[in-house]
């Protein structure tokens, strides 16, 4: 039998988000051809660290190469929309970074543009491919939790709890309206929904700053930080929602919680058993039932359903983390580009939603109302199911 050549993918963004994809890339079995940053001398100087084989001049460069099949865009969330539309008119694979795009309006016109030219199309909400958080969609699907009443859950982090500590998803012109909740609230959300199936209807939300002032962010890695400036974006969020199956909910995200580096936990209760995950503790699953609690190793040799079990390269007690997460979801990515349909792969139909439900939040923070979340329309023709009803259409 044949061996399919490795495909081949250019990173644009240079940063964290882009030496984790690269990483990814190369445990997935592809190459990092081009890279791309600011400029092509910043491009070459992460060359190694990402293990590219060349510079790319500039970004739409990396995208008209003839040796990318796939791209990867890993720049500020302001720069999401045009460089998604480059790489689809390319007729590329691409992977964007969320936000999509900071407005629901794009993130729409990108999903169905990347419908219209047939390229696959993805957004890494990387949560859904660890091994027991596949377990859980698969157990609660079975009906082990019988119907669900109660989804609930945070997504913590600490990396501004210094009120020195400043970066661009500070600034709304580089980040969007939203970071708090459009950086990580999100990636909440998706899982919930990806795992239980419930879709959030409506919401009321809160918006929080822990400091009204940062310092500006450099504009590069050697600039100095700027002056004390007015923060624009929240530091935390609270969320309360109600579903399409008549679900209630709650959701807590922070950016500023002392001690917790990346803490998303999820409750989704029944009356017969609770799944309870926290991705601070990977390698674990609990089933809660009255009768008493199950911690479920999440190992190849310990999960019980095949949708667990597909994604679980290792025995119980050798954890599988973030990093093992991204890989999964890239090797999706790369079976999809050769016509494999992996189940639950996250795509732009999937960022059009975030973005709805960011807007969703930012709209009932302003006005303390509660805030039907605008959803996306499954019959639209035009979009490929992109299509989204104007606010004035909202109850």
């Amino acid at each position: 039998m044949p061996v399919s050549p490795a495909l081949r993918s250019g990173i644009i963004g240079t940063g964290f988000m882009g030496s984790v994809h690269a990483a990814a890339v190369r445990a997935a079995g592809g190459t990092v051809t081009r890279v791309a940053g600011r400029s092509q001398a910043s491009a070459e100087q992460a060359l190694a660290r990402l293990g590219g084989a060349a510079a790319a001049e500039s970004p739409k460069a990396l995208i008209e190469s003839d040796d990318v099949d796939v791209v990867h865009i890993c720049t500020p969330n302001a720069t999401h929309a045009e460089l998604a539309g480059l790489a689809i008119a390319a007729g590329k694979a691409v992977i964007c970074e969320k936000p999509l795009a900071t407005s629901p309006e794009d993130a729409a016109r990108l999903h169905a543009e990347a419908e219209r030219a047939g390229v696959v199309h993805a957004v890494p909400f990387v949560y859904r491919f660890y091994p027991a958080v596949r377990e859980a969609r698969a157990r609660l699907a079975a009906g082990e939790a019988g119907p669900l009443w109660l989804l609930h859950g945070s997504y913590l982090q600490d990396w501004l709890a210094d009120p020195r500590a400043t970066n661009w998803r500070v600034d709304p012109a580089l980040g969007g309206g939203s970071r708090a909740f459009g950086d990580i609230g999100v990636h909440w959300c998706d899982l919930m929904e990806f795992v239980t199936g419930h879709r959030i209807e409506r919401l009321v939300a809160q918006t929080a700053r822990a400091f009204p002032e940062r310092p500006e962010p450099p504009q590069t890695s050697r600039d100095e930080v700027g002056t004390a400036a007015t923060v624009g974006t929240e530091d935390g969020a609270t969320v309360l929602f109600e579903t399409d199956q008549g679900g209630i909910g709650s959701l807590i995200v922070s950016q500023v919680s002392p001690g917790r580096k990346n803490r998303l936990w999820f409750s989704f209760d029944g009356p017969d058993a609770s799944f309870s995950f926290d991705q601070e503790e990977p390698g674990s699953l609990r089933v809660g039932r009255n009768t008493g609690s199950r911690i479920i190793a999440s190992g190849s040799d310990s999960l019980s359903t095949e949708a667990g079990r597909r994604y679980a390269s290792l025995p119980a007690g050798h954890p599988q983390g973030y990093q093992d997460s991204f890989t999964s979801f890239v090797a999706d990515v790369y079976a999809a580009v050769r016509g494999a349909a992996p189940d639950g792969l996250p795509d732009f139909r999937d960022g059009l939603r975030a973005a709805l439900i960011t807007e969703a939040v930012l709209e009932s923070a302003a006005s303390g109302r509660w805030v039907d979340v605008r959803d996306v329309d499954p019959t639209s023709p035009t979009t490929g199911g992109g299509e989204t009803a104007p606010i004035s259409e909202r109850e």
